[in-house]
């Protein structure tokens, strides 16, 4: 995949996509959300990846949007007046200018079949911030900076922000921080709940890599990216039967699959050989992703 904001690193089968504009402090532009869109789809067929990592080039994680472009700084068209029917089909190509490239980015994420880890190595204000909420797990440097910064500029926040935040952070917290609208350092960010750990700067990427490894090493693929999916869907169900329907299936199918080698393991005393793909999950998970 040929890209020019960003950049791919394979190492031991963890992907780190490093956002790669750091003269412009990692500025997030529509060609960057292409390509970071296009990378979590992507990534789903390519089964040497067990994890993703994301970080940022030079000091910054990401800036926000890149202001500086004409017209509408977004990317959208400003001859189009959108409706709440027009949006029904997001796949139209009608709505390319009108969907928020952000929520582009977060849907791919929350889509995504491997765990996901940001590893927010500067500032990430605006979509810098809104982005890593649909990651997995947020890890910042000492000198990270956190800001939710839309009520300063005149809009909402984007890329399913509400959807993600208040599962992070609860109701209240997420109001209070997208009202404040203030830039958060690295330790009230941990402090709020926004992330999980602070690291000194050179040991930060280390810190994502070691916890990709302990979340996704020796693990069934199909059981990490169908255990994914069911925290971040089953847990919005309006009843737990809901959550028990796909409960049943996925135990069903991963009992006569990787589950049968877990279980001959853990008797047996020795490592797991697993041979499940999380490019070939049961026949369900489609059906149930587009429900």
């Amino acid at each position: 995949m040929e890209t020019s904001t960003i950049r791919h690193d394979v190492t031991d089968g963890v992907l780190v996509v490093t956002l790669d504009r750091p003269d412009q402090l990692n500025a997030f532009t529509p060609t960057m959300a292409d390509e970071l869109e296009r990378t979590f789809v992507q990534v789903n067929d390519d089964d040497s990846i067990r994890a993703v990592v994301v970080t940022g080039e030079g000091r910054a994680f990401c800036a926000g949007m890149d202001l500086s472009s004409e017209g509408n700084v977004f990317g959208l068209d400003e001859s189009k007046s959108p409706t709440l029917a027009d949006m029904d089909d997001l796949s139209s190509p009608e709505l390319s200018r009108v969907r928020d490239t952000g929520g582009r980015v977060t849907l791919a994420i929350h889509d995504c079949r491997k765990p996901v880890i940001a590893a927010i190595n500067g500032a990430a204000v605006g979509i810098g911030a809104t982005m890593t909420l649909a990651m997995d797990a947020r890890l910042v440097s000492s000198k990270a900076r956190f800001g939710l910064v839309f009520g300063r500029l005149g809009i909402v926040p984007e890329a399913a922000s509400t959807w993600f935040l208040p599962r992070i952070v609860g109701m209240p917290r997420a109001l209070d921080l997208v009202y404040r609208a203030d830039i958060l350092d690295a330790a009230a960010t941990a402090e709020i709940g926004l992330a999980n750990s602070v690291h000194e700067p050179d040991e930060l990427l280390r810190a994502a890599m070691d916890l990709a490894d302990a979340w996704t090493k020796g693990k069934s693929p199909v059981a990490t990216a169908l255990t994914r999916q069911m925290m971040r869907r089953n847990s919005a169900y309006d009843h737990p039967r809901e959550a028990h329907r796909i409960d049943s299936l996925a135990m069903f199918h991963t009992s006569v699959g990787d589950g049968k080698e877990g279980v001959a393991a853990f008797t047996e005393k020795r490592d797991a050989e697993f041979q499940g793909r999380a490019s070939e999950l049961p026949a369900f998970y489609d059906e149930w992703m587009h429900r």
